[in-house]
């Protein structure tokens, strides 16, 4: 059975249209701010994009038929992967990033909320440059495809099949006009959340400016800052409160707060994972905070409070925002940070990592299986907020943390060519593929990645991309050739 590729190049043309579109913020900034080598390259690629864009969805509005699953995991990784390329584009054409490949990362590590850099000193970029950069994280964090599917009904376009695959996305309704109304809602949510923290932080001093590139970086947990040394620039308790509370808010479910919102905010606590996630950074926030105190890293327990609930938050969220250098504390603090990469935030939201239902369920798998050494006649379930979980379910759940593992063992094999350390090489991939940003040894929270070769960058760009798409995506499009064969094959 073939692929519906003219279904597929259709959508990717509305995503061109959308990323072309979402140029013109900052083709404005760089008007304000900048001189012609920087908007008027802006002003190209964005006209090119929705043009490119217009061209396909023309081209094959005839040929369109109903997307099957196997389209939509096309679909989403072609739309991620041309989002990021288009999304490159502005760096290379304007000097800024004159190489494609270390443009491409960047881009990448926008898209897709990780927050790696390869760029030594951004103070001295364009501030359009900076906007986009920052701005590609509020593209992607609720995820460039759910704005695609709130405009899908009105091209005629089915989107179901497109929403299952985009895992990190909110969970849709079965109709179109469902699955629409319900991304516009999340997205309006998504929007009242990033004016809020604009107007708290420009009560705190910023700028508009920079009020808006870590508000992007904060609701999109993503972690672009436009200065060197992240958040701890401006040596603001209250900025870093803010930062933080937002920086929490989006790495719960949205979904939950939809719920909240229509049958009150009890909902919230009823939900397991957000207790879990709750209690992670809670624990792990005292703990820090505890250490940090005791050893005499900070001199005032408030300030060890601020500083642990802070990089907390940063990393858990997968964030990668930096109030100050984690890399000088005690070890068990380093230890529970790369914990946490490990954890991410709660699933449909914009965070990354494995997710906290995921841990939260192969906690109690892991409980089951002791329990039944024990008791081997008992038959024990596995459940959440009181309902049993599906076989397939449970199953699915472990062999996406088995397949998470692998991959962090493959990575880590490829990236240690370069020589570096074990805990670069590792950290780098668990950073990459948990879109967190900040790693440790050589690309810690006071490095970055651009002492890497390029084949290094090129796999931990792939690693960002995979890690946004919750790892399927990725490998089921590797299938291609085979279901390409099989086709010819049949035929």
């Amino acid at each position: 059975m073939n692929l519906s590729f003219a279904s597929a190049f259709r959508i990717v043309g509305l995503i061109l249209a959308v990323i072309g579109g979402s140029m013109l913020p900052s083709f404005v900034v760089s008007l304000i701010y900048d001189n012609s080598s920087v908007y008027i390259p802006f002003l190209i690629t964005m006209l090119s994009s929705v043009a490119a864009g217009v061209f396909l969805l023309k081209i094959f509005q005839h040929d369109f038929k109903t997307l099957r699953v196997k389209d939509g995991f096309l679909v989403v990784t072609l739309c991620w992967f041309f989002s990021a390329a288009v999304g490159a584009v502005p760096f290379v054409v304007t000097g800024s990033i004159p190489n494609p490949i270390d443009a491409f990362f960047e881009s990448c590590s926008g898209f897709s909320t990780t927050g790696a850099s390869i760029l030594t000193d951004v103070e001295v970029l364009p501030k359009g440059i900076l906007f986009w950069r920052s701005f590609t994280h509020w593209i992607g964090g609720m995820g460039i495809l759910v704005f695609a599917i709130a405009l899908m009904p009105s091209l005629g376009i089915s989107g179901q099949n497109i929403a299952v695959t985009e895992a990190p996305g909110p969970i849709m309704d079965k109709t179109s006009a469902q699955m629409s109304k319900t991304a516009k809602t999340l997205y309006i949510m998504y929007l009242i959340f990033t004016v809020l923290e604009v107007i708290l932080l420009l009560f705190g001093g910023m700028s508009l400016f920079d009020a808006l590139v870590h508000t992007f970086g904060s609701v999109g947990t993503g972690g672009f800052s436009s200065y060197n040394d992240s958040v701890a620039h401006f040596n603001s308790t209250y900025i870093e409160v803010v930062i933080m509370v937002f920086m929490v808010l989006c790495g719960v479910n949205f979904n939950l707060y939809y719920l909240a919102f229509k049958d009150g905010i009890s909902q919230l606590f009823k939900d397991s994972e957000f207790r879990f996630y709750l209690l992670i950074f809670g624990v792990s926030a005292i703990l820090i905070a505890t250490v940090l105190f005791v050893t005499g890293k900070n001199d005032s327990i408030g300030g060890a409070a601020v500083d642990a609930a802070f990089q907390t938050a940063s990393i858990l969220t997968t964030t990668g925002y930096m109030s100050s250098d984690y890399e000088v504390w005690p070890f068990i603090c380093q230890m529970i940070l790369f914990f946490l990469m490990i954890v991410g935030g709660c699933s449909s939201s914009t965070s990354g990592g494995l997710k906290a239902i995921r841990i939260l369920i192969i906690s109690k798998l892991i409980r089951r299986g002791i329990s039944l050494r024990l008791h081997p006649n008992v038959i024990e379930t596995v459940k959440l907020d009181g309902k049993k979980l599906q076989g397939d379910t449970v199953s699915s759940i472990a062999n996406h943390f088995f397949l998470y593992i692998l991959m962090v063992f493959a990575g880590t094999f490829l990236i240690s060519f370069e020589n570096e350390s074990l805990i670069t090489s590792l950290s780098s991939v668990v950073t990459c593929l948990g879109n967190v940003g900040p790693g440790f040894g050589s690309i810690g929270p006071t490095e970055n990645f651009a002492h890497l070769t390029l084949f290094s960058k090129g796999i931990l760009s792939v690693y960002m991309l995979a890690g946004r798409l919750e790892l399927y995506p990725l490998f089921i499009l590797l299938t291609l050739p085979r279901i390409f064969l099989g086709s010819s094959g049949s035929g």
